[in-house]
């Protein structure tokens, strides 16, 4: 009795047969799976990149009312009349010019679109002459401190001058206007190069001119392989600032030289008392200068690490 009494629980359950649940069938445990929520089939949707469509009138319609306020105060100024042409005239007779700009009646009497390209053409020999000259001279001024110690001097002198200081120079030499414009381009244009090209030299990290001590490199491989990545953003700086001051400087110089140019274009119809083409030669050359700034601005992005 006392053993019947005190029997342990675990062993009646032991004992006591449970009956096992029913089996599922086999065809419920091979279901298919149930096709994917609504929500998970839109996501790649909801991971499209929205158009920031604020952004882009913001960055549309802000130069577009520059232009209106600037063409607003031009006509209210004009609005009574004078010798100042009117938005209307002015747009009026770039209409004419530009229907024709390629004619040519003489070497004084050529279209517009002329003028525009012997200028280019003036800027692109002065400005690679200068880059030419300019850059080289950039890496050694800051590569080696004797040099920089030479030149600087020269230069902070010579940068401040004006640039149709340098055209008498340049008529005295070569006894010819167009020469004498390509070395009033070329003198002007060379100081932003060189000045920035030799900060970028002088700003390179000592860590990598370290490296190359202890690789033994020669002087080659570092201006090729650690110098011109690195210095290169610099450099396309001062080109861009080059190009700048090449465009602003042929202008001038051609006023005075004569010839074929936008210069000379502005200059003779301000002879033949032509205000409406000396307006219109002021927004091609804006033009002009802007395309350049970022035509180069580009070219700058593209060889950026930030942008890589």
């Amino acid at each position: 009795m006392v053993s019947a009494v005190f029997h342990s629980p675990l062993d009646a359950a032991a004992d006591t047969k449970v009956p096992a649940p029913p089996a599922k069938p086999a065809a419920k445990a091979l279901a298919p799976t149930p096709p994917a929520p609504v929500v998970a089939a839109a996501a790649p949707a909801s991971g499209r990149a929205s158009i920031d469509w604020g952004a882009w009138a913001l960055k549309l319609l802000a130069p577009l009312a520059g232009i209106a306020l600037l063409v607003g105060v031009w006509a209210l100024l004009t609005i009574k009349g004078g010798s100042f042409p009117t938005p209307a005239a002015t747009f009026e007779e770039a209409v004419k010019v530009f229907s024709d700009p390629f004619y040519s009646k003489g070497p004084n009497d050529q279209g517009i679109g002329w003028n525009i390209l012997f200028s280019l053409k003036r800027v692109a020999i002065g400005f690679g002459m200068a880059a030419a000259v300019g850059i080289p001279l950039g890496f050694m001024i800051g590569r080696f401190a004797v040099l920089n110690s030479m030149i600087a001097p020269l230069i902070s002198l010579l940068r401040p001058v004006s640039p149709l200081a340098w055209l008498p120079i340049g008529l005295l030499v070569f006894k010819a206007a167009n020469p004498a414009a390509i070395w009033t381009i070329f003198i002007c244009s060379i100081w932003p190069m060189i000045i920035n090209t030799a900060v970028g030299v002088q700003r390179v990290p000592d860590d990598y001119m370290n490296v190359a001590k202890v690789l033994n490199l020669s002087e080659w491989k570092i201006i090729t392989r650690i110098l011109l990545p690195a210095v290169l953003p610099y450099m396309l700086t001062g080109v861009r600032l080059s190009v700048g001051t090449a465009w602003l400087v042929i202008v001038a110089a051609e006023m005075l030289t004569g010839g074929v140019g936008i210069g000379f274009w502005v200059w003779d119809e301000w002879n033949n008392l032509n205000v409406t083409h000396i307006l219109i030669a002021i927004f091609v050359i804006g033009t002009v200068g802007l395309l350049l700034e970022w035509m180069l601005i580009g070219i700058a992005k593209r060889f950026s690490y930030d942008n890589a």
